[in-house]
């Protein structure tokens, strides 16, 4: 049972970036089916970066050393640039309306659970359990925070644009000075 309370914690903290990034993206009124679609993709790339980390992170991080918390950051930089172009375009945003988008955006989500999966052996030997809990979180918190984001905006208009560019800038700052 420690070991339930563990993963769960370990899901949790995953998952919190990614609420906090769906809340900003859920800001740009999405549809319903997106918001659905966009929660499936990052709870899938949640159950399978831990386990391909597991099988194969030692592996590359041994060939090839990156700081994913660094890449994550300038991702979320290169966001939060994009959004206030758009603001000052006076248009609505949709980048994350087509496939590419929303893969782009799962795996970015995503990458701290590939490292996580590297040290699995250490929190669990249930690896498919732990990876079913991780889905389970981050599909909730995603969920959650895309239909936050986008009441948010309903209530408060263009303002909550300028919201998730400053949840973005925070979220940028805060993964490049952890690299």
């Amino acid at each position: 049972m420690a070991n339930f309370f563990t993963i769960l914690i370990i899901a949790i903290t995953l998952s919190m970036d990614t609420f906090t990034l769906s809340m900003a993206y859920g800001m740009l009124n999405l549809n319903k089916k997106i918001i659905l679609k966009l929660s499936i993709m990052v709870g899938i790339f949640h159950f399978f970066m831990p386990l391909i980390g597991n099988s194969l992170g030692e592996l590359i991080l041994t060939i090839i050393p990156f700081n994913s918390q660094l890449i994550i950051g300038i991702v979320f930089l290169s966001l939060a640039i994009q959004l206030l172009f758009s603001l000052f375009k006076d248009e609505q945003i949709n980048n994350i309306d087509n496939l590419f988008s929303m893969l782009i955006f799962a795996f970015t989500v995503s990458l701290d659970s590939f490292s996580v999966g590297i040290g699995l052996n250490a929190i669990s030997n249930h690896h498919i359990f732990a990876s079913f809990i991780f889905m389970t979180v981050s599909f909730l918190f995603t969920y959650t925070g895309l239909k936050m984001g986008n009441k948010l905006s309903n209530l408060i208009g263009k303002k909550a644009q300028i919201v998730g560019i400053v949840l973005l800038l925070i979220l940028s700052i805060n993964y490049i000075l952890k690299s």
